[in-house]
């Protein structure tokens, strides 16, 4: 019988998603949200987009740091929730000019090959982030099952 499913939220994770299933709060080496027995495999960097676009604009060397973890993880992302085509076409309230914003996530795929999602809402972001842990479990497990 496979483990229960734990989604581990980041101790230092100032607004935390509630999920459906279960939950662990520990500090995490990487991201906001990861998987109980794989937090060195897996995570989820949450940002709303005040605290992307200030991140990727104002505090880029700071961030540097957490891409260098993350990147070196089986699956990571980012995932903002704002949706992309409001906040190009200026309908969405932020410091920044919108196409920096997503040259900075452009940036952060190329070179460190960690995917932003934008999700549109808080909401969305709640439900992708728990989907995309739990594909990354469903993955790692079937592997492991066709090693053996």
């Amino acid at each position: 019988m496979p483990e229960p499913f734990r989604i581990v939220i980041d101790t230092r994770e100032q607004r935390p998603y509630t999920f459906q299933c279960e939950t662990v709060n520990a500090a995490l080496p990487a991201g906001d949200y990861s998987v109980e027995g794989w937090a060195d495999r897996v995570a989820v960097e949450r940002k709303s987009l005040p605290d992307f676009a200030r991140t990727v604009i104002h505090e880029m060397d700071r961030f540097r740091g957490e891409l260098d973890k993350l990147c070196c993880y089986g699956q990571a992302c980012i995932v903002v929730e704002a949706d992309l085509d409001e906040l190009l076409r200026g309908r969405l309230e932020v410091r920044g000019d919108p196409h920096s914003i997503m040259g900075a996530a452009l940036w952060i795929l190329n070179e460190y090959r960690v995917p932003t999602f934008w999700c549109g809402s808080r909401q969305a972001g709640r439900e992708f982030t728990e989907m995309f842990l739990r594909m990354f479990v469903r993955k790692q497990m079937n592997e492991e099952r066709t090693k053996t």
